[in-house]
């Protein structure tokens, strides 16, 4: 099916297009990877009335370092990021870059787009979720910066006033001694993941000094599960304390049975998940390279 008909534009800045998108109102969409809106519009789920394109704006797509920070572009594609040294250096975004879809997707989807997209089954929210995370916007009024935790409000539902823009997403680089890793289980991969897991870690020898773990696919939002993250911290990461995490994060996750699997297998998974990103993420703040794909089932 072809979509509706649709005026489109293109801007030559991230502030003109806030401003044109302002103008136009709700009937206006922007376009960025095109990888959620495009086959929605295909389908008529979707009928922007008003596409404006930010394919074309220069300096939009960047992976910087400073001042112990990443910095992504808003249209930076989930292929950059999967083949950039820099991305590697924190090793849950590699994981999460190269594990969303096929490759296709990689080198037309984007991480400001996914992020603004705010899709409950997307993988970005999750991974960055474990880290300290801010969205910089901009707008008809201006620039702000928001904490990832703050700027998701519900399924597809951000903070973004009309008219605003993701700019950039800034990353804190985590000190020596962390690592972590993201995992996501799927049928196939082009398809969501039935259930996805991000553990990021800060060891001192065997005791976990710090984490968080968040949880994907299963609720609205990417689910913090901070009982799992208290089974760890401050503990020595053995069979009991791992035990304790995969349990707690059993509890949090809040599935919904659909094509994907039913509520008790995606709260099985939820806790197989947890198990083995912990043990690839102990490895990992060990200086072990360890190589994380997703897994197919």
């Amino acid at each position: 099916m072809y979509p509706r008909t649709f005026h489109y534009h293109r801007a030559a800045s991230l502030a003109e297009s806030a401003s044109i998108l302002a103008q136009l109102g709700e009937e206006a969409r922007p376009l960025a990877g095109g990888q959620s809106l495009i086959p929605l519009m295909k389908l008529r789920l979707a009928n922007p009335q008003h596409l404006v394109d930010l394919n074309f704006i220069p300096n939009t797509s960047y992976i910087k370092e400073g001042g112990g920070e990443l910095r992504f572009g808003a249209m930076t594609r989930h292929a950059e990021i999967e083949n950039s040294a820099l991305a590697m250096t924190i090793p849950i975004l590699h994981d999460c870059a190269a594990g969303i879809a096929d490759v296709q997707v990689r080198n037309r989807g984007t991480i400001g787009g996914s992020v603004a997209e705010a899709d409950p089954s997307g993988d970005w929210a999750v991974a960055l979720a474990t880290l300290d995370c801010q969205i910089g916007c901009i707008g008809t009024n201006g620039e702000r910066s928001v904490s990832l935790e703050d700027f998701v409000k519900d399924a597809y539902t951000t903070v973004l006033e009309p008219g605003e823009l993701v700019k950039e997403i800034i990353v804190t680089i985590p000190p020596r001694g962390s690592g972590g890793a993201y995992l996501a289980s799927k049928r196939a991969a082009p398809v969501y993941a039935s259930a996805s897991v991000a553990v990021q870690l800060a060891m001192e020898g065997d005791v976990c000094k710090a984490a968080a773990i968040a949880l994907g696919c299963v609720g609205l939002t990417a689910i913090r599960a901070k009982d799992a993250e208290g089974a760890l911290r401050g503990r020595a990461v053995n069979e009991k304390t791992v035990t304790a995490a995969m349990e707690a994060a059993r509890s949090a996750a809040d599935p919904q049975s659909d094509m994907r699997g039913s509520a008790d297998y995606k709260r099985a998974l939820i806790a197989a998940l947890v198990k083995r990103a912990v043990e690839i993420a102990v490895r990992r703040a060990r200086g072990e390279q360890v190589e994380v794909a997703p897994i197919y089932a």
